[in-house]
């Protein structure tokens, strides 16, 4: 996820605003978001946001945290299409100030020149921005690649970011995501020619799962469907939706007509291409629910054939590889970008940040947008081209830019939101450490019942879950049986002026039980949960 904050004189300027996915390390938690209460505390020196293009890791996040930053908010034809709908999902679309600017426009943003320059990626207006300053020209390069042949939009303009490399560039704010590759990312055109031939190799139903997102590839499959004779299924609610955006501003002009998922069955097997949403194995997603035999319309069978046309995120590979292996063991034919030409990155690869540089010559260079690998051989880059500055920093670090030297003067803290059912709360918050220790650790609930003179009426009522296997009976009853006796012991080491106070009770009683449990879990700390019932 992404979000940036440049600051001159005094004044705020932030560019995107995004989410990303939760793993199953933070249970019940789907999305997450930068934690904004830097900006928040300034946001009355925040004179707007801007949104580079619509991927969710860029602008997911601004209907969730935008009244916490409280600003104008600038964007392009497309993603201010698809920002408004979230807006009026969120009921804020009569909150918002929202200031739409044409394709490769320009717009004064307080201190700042604003200046649009358009970029191929994989999804329709993609932007470099050219921010302009009392103090010099700052590019912030947003998610680019150079494709001489894309497949929506325009090649990337690099008229334009020649220009801003003549005036002079003070610094580059440049995407990492590549930078360990070498040579070039393939065009957009060849993964349309390779699923064409790869379709008309096929025989039964064929499922190409892609991110929803991917407007290009969305595109591509289409594309490759009606030039097989194949009629082209679409599964998914954000597909629906990014469908829908693109053919209202201008794109995807000459799509086939495409069917829904209800129609899926009325069809031949040899004649349809679905396309679904969930191709990181996302358990709500179209992918996943069909490889689970839980979709309400779609069912595949042995000798059909899923492609997955994307790469795996770093940290899905689990979920990812649940899916693949259900498809398998149902005998269907998977086939990823490690088997065939399916899939390429809207991302530059080394050759072409040798190619940006050239045009922009900055005098710093800052890589972003990766881990510290791929950081860290960007700066080397940056260094074997000429450019004398190219710190590596991590999230928080305040940077000068200028006037004076480069230089990291300050760090902020900084940290993750989570999105908990309509709640948004701290990553490291008590709800989700306890929920986490639940999760992994196991949890015992014991019920103690006093009389009106604080004495134990009842033996102690105690339900452990997730400490030992259930198949081990005899283990668990062992196990219960010394827990009752260890919030026995517990309850008895009160002392009896103390008796009145719960919250004695719960120390001396869960400390005794948990005892327990960590010998019994082999060195585990389960959590335990006491209640006091007093009776008069």
């Amino acid at each position: 996820m992404n979000m940036s904050l440049y600051c001159c004189n005094g004044k705020w300027l932030a560019v995107d605003c995004g989410l990303t996915f939760a793993d199953d390390t933070l249970p019940g938690i789907d999305l997450l978001f930068p934690d904004p209460s830097f900006i928040e505390e300034r946001r009355k020196d925040l004179v707007g946001l801007v949104l580079t293009h619509a991927h969710e890791d860029h602008l997911g996040a601004v209907a969730h945290l935008w009244p916490r930053m409280n600003c104008p908010v600038y964007a392009t034809p497309f993603t201010m299409y698809l920002l408004k709908r979230k807006l009026s999902e969120a009921g804020l679309l009569d909150r918002v100030p929202l200031h739409e600017i044409e394709v490769g426009g320009s717009v004064d943003v307080g201190e700042f020149g604003v200046n649009y320059i358009q970029v191929t990626h994989s999804i329709p207006e993609a932007h470099s921005l050219a921010i302009e300053t009392p103090h010099g020209t700052i590019v912030h390069s947003g998610d680019w690649k150079l494709d001489p042949d894309p497949l929506v939009g325009p090649v990337t303009d690099t008229k334009r970011l020649a220009a801003f490399g003549d005036k002079g560039v003070r610094a580059l704010i440049c995407d990492s995501t590549n930078a360990l590759s070498p040579g070039r990312s393939r065009s957009e055109s060849e993964v349309l020619e390779s699923l064409t031939e790869l379709v008309g190799e096929l025989s039964g139903r064929v499922v190409i799962t892609t991110f929803a997102s991917n407007v290009a590839r969305i595109g591509s499959i289409a594309e490759a469907a009606a030039a097989n004779g194949r009629s082209l299924v679409v599964s998914g609610r954000s597909l629906h939706r990014n469908i829908e955006a693109a053919k209202a501003c201008g794109y995807l002009q000459d799509m086939p007509a495409h069917l829904d998922e209800d129609e899926a069955g009325y069809l031949p097997r040899e004649n349809i291409v679905i396309l679904c949403t969930g191709c990181q194995g996302e358990p709500r997603g179209a992918m996943a629910r069909i490889a689970m035999h839980e979709h309400r319309h779609i069912h595949l069978e042995t000798g059909d054939t899923v492609i997955f046309s994307s790469k795996i995120i770093p940290g899905n590979e689990k979920m990812i590889g649940l899916v693949q292996n259900r498809l398998v063991y149902d005998g269907l034919n998977v086939i990823t970008e490690k088997d065939r030409f399916v899939h390429v990155s809207g991302h530059p690869a080394r050759d072409e940040l040798r190619e940006y540089y050239g045009l922009v010559r900055p005098e710093i260079a800052v890589p972003v947008h990766g881990e510290a690998r791929h950081l860290s051989r960007h700066s080397e880059l940056a260094s074997e081209l000429g450019i004398k500055e190219a710190p590596v920093i991590e999230n928080g670090d305040v940077l000068r830019l200028a006037p004076g030297p480069v230089k990291v003067i300050d760090h902020i803290a900084t940290g993750r939101l989570a999105l908990d059912g309509g709640r948004i709360t701290a990553t490291d918050s008590k709800t989700l450490q306890s929920r986490k220790r639940m999760m992994f650790n196991g949890i015992a609930f014991v019920v103690v019942v006093l009389d009106g003179k604080q004495k134990s009426i009842m033996t102690p009522r105690v339900t452990i879950r997730g400490v030992l296997d259930h198949a081990d009976s005899l283990a668990e009853a062992e196990l219960h049986d010394k827990s009752v006796e260890a919030a026995e012991t517990g309850l008895v080491n009160v002392k009896d002026d103390r008796r009145g106070d719960d919250g004695a009770i719960f120390d001396a009683v869960s400390q005794s039980v948990r005892r327990v449990l960590k010998q019994a879990s082999k060195g585990r700390r389960p959590a335990v949960e006491v209640e006091v019932v007093r009776l008069a």
